[in-house]
């Protein structure tokens, strides 16, 4: 096979294992049967005379001469540049390793041009060396980069060897630099996948950036040796002066396999007990269905069997959505193990169950001195005093009954807040959810006084609605659902005045008593609803992507940027190709995370119109099913 090399002084041809030197390559025959390599010739749609962009390797800037390694695309008339093959070398080498890298990476990977560094003096012959490789490494077009000692301006040339008479057989090369690692290890966001973005918007170069990221992200095969490996072919690119590793990461990847195994073994157990004919039974269900406790811990199961699956991510976004889950779970378990080490420290529990019982009290007095103030005439309001007087008397034996519930459960609530503080070591969310859960438990009192002021209100109120429609002729199609004409008679037009002119009577006096427990039971959502809001906050929130476009903003890139290094008439342009970074509400956007709390669906137009009619409303939890 023939050897490459610089720095010898003769030239010969010979058997296969004759050298070849710089001297007189221009006489040298194509040895080696070259392929066309994709963007070649065969496949070049190009127009001679245009503008070509070369995008080169900032790492590159000081390697040695020798040949330039890449991709062509033809559909943007660019050229990326991936790597410098220096001297010495075997051309049968070269095209190996680059046919290896093609079946690993799927990227047409072929030689573009050459690659020459003028660090001393300019050699006798080595320009006519370099350009004689284009004989042995054929490309269309062939690609001439030279930098010269001592000049900030390169040399850049783009030579068509197949172009017809009177058609220049040199194009304008126009070059720009780019970060390589840091384009390999970004994830370019494209416009039309922001939320922003309208039809139209997207700029002419976006293929064309996408091509380069793809290229470079899918070449890594051709990155894996460095300096230090003993190889035919000698390299350079961004991982030249030593492949990144690291000793604890590569013993973390190895035992990440068993523990990942293991632990999928044992959720998938858990799940398999969890559906467990025994839960079914009713009304475990249903009780599941309503504390948030449960939910949160399904959706925690669900998060882990996702994080420990053994099955690898087929794309970016689902290891960054693996990543963000982790981050996640990782974060709720240590917040709920510093409020284990709070609850813990100092009995705070048992000065927690000693204050409970005195507030439950103060509680049930002020709603004993609010009933009794509604029992006699609120703000001055005429009420009529027998309704008064009933719904009064049924509200205070309710307080009774919660006062007599709340010292039964008295010896047992320090050990139940013992119990509850324990979940916390399962995260955050489980003893934000349990105390949530706990709260309902604890104003159950005045859920029930809310639900049967709304029931009466709500009854007043479509009954008026329902005598209005009889004076004036009208009656409610429930078949058709519409309001039809209709014709009464005297006896029903006369028991129909009576009714109404009760239920209006009786109006003020169940309006207010619904008025004053909904805005208890408007409270009670409130302090649920800031708690849930806290849940689905820490399930939600992208924390590895919001991280990584903090300390690295470069891996999630909404675009790039090009800023002009130098420019001069007669000298190809330079330009050096910065990563725009993702903004920070478009990080969060794009990669928040499903959780188990429902957002309200209800518009603040349809919240008034039930709170006005009466409907009972759930404005934390909204599953799409009527809830009763």
């Amino acid at each position: 096979m023939g050897l490459v090399s610089r720095g010898a002084a003769a030239a010969g041809l010979g058997p296969a294992n004759a050298a070849v030197r710089p001297g007189q390559l221009n006489a040298v025959p194509n040895l080696i049967p070259t392929p066309q390599p994709e963007g070649g010739a065969r496949g070049s749609s190009r127009v001679p005379g245009m503008v070509l962009k070369a995008f080169f390797p900032t790492c590159c800037t000081s390697a040695d001469s020798g040949l330039l390694v890449g991709r062509w695309v033809p559909e943007q008339s660019s050229a990326v540049v991936l790597a410098v093959v220096h001297f010495p070398f075997i051309p049968v080498r070269v095209k190996e390793l680059l046919a290896q890298v093609q079946q690993a990476s799927q990227v047409g990977v072929a030689v573009l041009g050459t690659w020459c560094h003028r660090r001393q003096e300019p050699e006798e012959g080595l320009g006519r060396f370099l350009e004689g490789l284009g004989v042995i490494f054929f490309h269309e077009p062939w690609l001439q980069l030279c930098r010269e000692r001592g000049s900030t301006f390169w040399s850049c040339k783009a030579i068509q060897r197949s172009t017809p008479p009177g058609v220049p057989s040199e194009d304008q090369v126009m070059l720009v630099f780019y970060d390589q690692r840091q384009v390999l290890l970004s994830q370019l966001h494209p416009p039309a996948a922001l939320p922003d973005h309208q039809a139209g918007d997207a700029p002419a170069s976006a293929g064309g950036l996408a091509a380069v990221f793809d290229t470079v992200a899918r070449s890594k095969a051709l990155f894996s040796s460095d300096r230090f490996d003993e190889g035919p072919v000698r390299l350079s690119h961004w991982q030249s002066e030593g492949v990144e590793a690291s000793v604890l990461v590569e013993l973390a990847k190895q035992a990440a396999g068993p523990a990942c195994l293991l632990l999928s073994f044992l959720l998938s157990l858990l799940s398999a007990v969890a559906a467990c004919r025994l839960f079914r039974l009713w009304p475990l269900p249903f009780i599941c269905s309503k504390l948030s406790t449960c939910e949160q811990v399904r959706h925690r199961l669900g998060q882990l069997s996702l994080v420990f699956s053994t099955q690898k991510a087929e794309n970016p976004t689902q290891l960054m959505r693996k990543a963000n889950v982790l981050i996640s779970v990782l974060l709720d378990v240590a917040l709920g193990l510093a409020l284990l080490t709070w609850l813990h420290g100092k009995d705070r529990i048992g000065q927690l169950a000693d204050a409970l019982i005195p507030v439950a009290d103060r509680v049930a007095e002020e709603l004993q001195h609010l009933l009794q103030w509604l029992m006699g005439a609120p703000a001055g309001l005429k009420m009529n005093r027998a309704l008064d007087q009933v719904l009064g008397r049924f509200f205070l034996y309710h307080i009774h009954l919660w006062i007599s519930y709340i010292h039964l459960m008295s010896p047992f609530i320090e050990r139940i807040l013992w119990h509850v503080g324990l979940s916390a070591c399962l995260g955050l969310t489980v003893a934000v959810s349990l105390l949530s859960d706990i709260i309902a438990l604890l104003t159950f009192h005045i859920y029930c006084f809310y639900v049967y002021g709304a029931r009466l209100y709500c009854l007043k109120m479509y009954g008026l609605s329902s005598l209005w429609r009889l004076f004036r002729g009208k009656k409610w199609n429930v078949l058709r659902q519409r309001v039809d004409s209709c014709s009464y008679d005297l006896d029903q037009l006369f028991i129909g005045t009576l009714l109404f002119t009760i239920l209006v009577f009786l109006l003020p006096t169940t309006a207010l008593y619904y008025l004053v427990f909904t805005l208890l039971r408007l409270l009670v959502v409130a302090v649920q609803g800031l708690l849930h809001l806290l849940v689905d906050l820490i399930n939600s929130l992208p924390l590895y992507s919001v991280g990584l476009r903090l300390c690295r903003p470069y891996r999630l890139a909404a675009g790039v940027k090009f800023r002009v290094l130098e420019h001069e008439a007669g000298k190809p342009l330079r330009l050096l190709m910065q990563i725009n970074p993702l903004p920070y509400s478009r990080v969060v956007r794009a990669y928040r995370l499903p959780s188990c709390g429902c957002r309200p669906k209800l518009s603040w137009s349809s919240l008034c119109r039930k709170l006005f009619f009466g409907e009972l409303i759930y404005p934390w939890r909204q599953k799409g099913g009527k809830q009763d």
